[in-house]
């Protein structure tokens, strides 16, 4: 889906997780906060899409894209030609 010059994968996922086009736009314009619904809706699709969203830790909050198990050994391939490797993978 493609709003103006920008694509919106998320937005095609949130679309489907019964979540408006509108209400996103406003959102992503700072004009509105999506309710308690449109948030899981919105969270529920990006999960699907393979974000995995960080809880507070003592290191802060955040969303990142899981790893598979493939991908992680790569990326430990790669950190491993100059560095301390630390633990990638999501549960």
């Amino acid at each position: 889906m493609s709003c103006g010059t920008r694509t919106y994968r998320p937005l095609a996922q949130a679309i489907s997780a019964a979540v408006s086009v509108e209400a996103i736009l406003r959102f992503e314009r700072k004009r509105d906060k999506p309710n308690d619904d449109e948030v899981f809706a919105l969270q529920s699709a990006l999960e699907r899409g393979g974000a995995a969203f960080i809880p507070d830790n003592g290191g802060g909050i955040g969303v990142r894209l899981k790893f598979s198990k493939s991908v992680a050994k790569g990326i430990d391939i790669l950190e491993n030609e100059g560095g301390i490797v630390a633990p990638d993978r999501v549960p």
